[in-house]
């Protein structure tokens, strides 16, 4: 019986031949991970303590965790935070990876998402692993139920299939792809399915736009996205790879609910309106054309990797940012931050006016320089509900790093292909 590429993957998992859609089973995750917050990590390692008795783990190198949020006040509640995770990752030997970038990104370029992986998380933009032929999956706070048995029960996904032509034209990427994707399918379109890129437009993505399309497929109700492994995802992995893996790949005739086909050079621009990511609140671009900016930010899980800097400079080389709009650039990780600089390209950003900051979560979240009322922002950020970036009476419009760099560039939301070179 022909497979998906999420079943293969959830089967091994599961150590049995093979699983099908809407059966409940137990998988053990090869990573599970968080990242320090809150009433999340604190919660789960005291609960794991106090309440289980767990005082050591079988196999800690399973354990991730990242401190990648609260980096950049400096503050005695920061330190706090973070001294608790530092102190129960030393008592239970479970690697930790501290302000290097953030988590979805460094998982990536130390080798944890291979081609195969199945890895868990309690935040949904693990998917973005999926470019890489792993399956991440956001399973809030079921977590702690991996956290203290390794293993977790849940309900196999149906998988939905996107067959994607054509390349991206000048001044559109992968978040006017899924934006277009939630526009056409609405929020809970794909509720609990994995959506699979497949297809010539997708093996002509690059990684980092890949990443950056399956990091947002929450929006649309999937537990995660994945790309069948190519040369491409191969290349990356056996670069990174400290441990042996085995790439697994969808069958010919395997079944899905549905094959949508997209060609990505018909894609227009896409801004989503400030509320939430939900399919009714998205707009081509020329629809809200002209709408007054006074902050812009480039950075995030989705939309701050190398290929959305290079972007970002190409439309701001030469020229300045406006002078009523305030640009914040932060690469996803150190190391992309690293080769941005050797690069040149933070330079670039940096004379064009924009703000350059080490990378973190804390823009995406509003921690850092939050929003005041009444400010328009356009994002490359996950999120634009009400709040998410500083004040409740703030203005969040989402769009792609050539959209924000365009629009810091005027002052207004601004089509991205007038500005970016050809």
């Amino acid at each position: 019986m022909p497979s998906t590429i999420t079943e293969k993957i959830l089967a091994r998992a599961a150590g049995v031949d093979r699983v099908a859609p809407r059966e409940n089973r137990a998988f053990r995750p090869d990573h599970m991970i968080a990242y320090d917050f809150p009433g999340y990590t604190d919660v789960m390692f005291r609960q794991m303590h106090d309440d289980f008795g767990i005082t050591e783990l079988a196999e800690p190198e399973r354990y991730l965790v990242f401190i990648d949020h609260m980096l950049t006040r400096g503050g005695p509640r920061e330190e706090e935070v973070h001294r608790v995770t530092r102190e129960w990752c030393d008592h239970y030997g479970i690697t930790l990876h501290e302000a290097e970038g953030i988590g979805h990104q460094v998982a990536a370029e130390l080798g944890y998402a291979l081609p195969g992986r199945f890895l868990i998380h309690f935040d949904g933009h693990i998917s973005g692993l999926g470019a890489f032929g792993a399956l991440g999956w956001g399973v809030r706070r079921d977590l702690l139920e991996a956290w203290v048995t390794g293993r977790i029960f849940l309900d196999v996904p149906a998988s939905v299939r996107f067959e994607l032509t054509g390349e991206f034209r000048p001044g559109v990427d992968n978040r006017d792809l899924i934006h277009s994707i939630i526009a056409r399918l609405g929020a809970d379109g794909c509720a609990h399915q994995v959506m699979e890129f497949t297809g010539p437009g997708a093996r002509s993505m690059s990684i980092d736009r890949r990443q950056g399309l399956c990091g947002m497929a929450m929006f649309t109700g999937a537990v995660s996205a994945v790309f069948n492994p190519d040369d491409l995802s191969l290349e990356h992995a056996r670069r990174v790879a400290a441990t042996p893996f085995e790439p697994l790949y969808s069958d010919p005739g395997a079944a899905y609910t549905g094959v949508h086909e997209i060609d990505l050079s018909q894609l227009e621009p896409q801004v989503v309106l400030p509320g939430s990511a939900k399919g009714a609140n998205t707009r081509n671009v020329d629809q809200v054309a002209g709408t007054p900016v006074t902050k812009a930010f480039i950075g995030s899980c989705a939309s701050g990797r190398l290929e959305d800097i290079r972007t970002a400079a190409e439309v701001l080389r030469g020229r300045r940012v406006a002078d009523t709009v305030q640009l914040n650039v932060v690469p996803t990780s150190v190391e992309i931050h690293r080769r941005a600089e050797a690069e040149g390209l933070l330079d670039v950003l940096r004379a064009a006016g924009a703000a350059v900051a080490e990378s973190s979560c804390d823009f995406c979240f509003g921690y850092q320089r939050p929003l005041a009322p009444d400010e328009n922002c356009i994002s490359t950020g996950v999120l634009n509900i009400s709040g998410r970036m500083g004040s409740t009476e703030a203005n969040i419009f989402m769009g792609s790093a050539a959209t924000v760099a365009a629009s810091a560039l005027t002052g207004r939301i601004t089509d991205p292909r007038a500005e970016v070179p050809r």
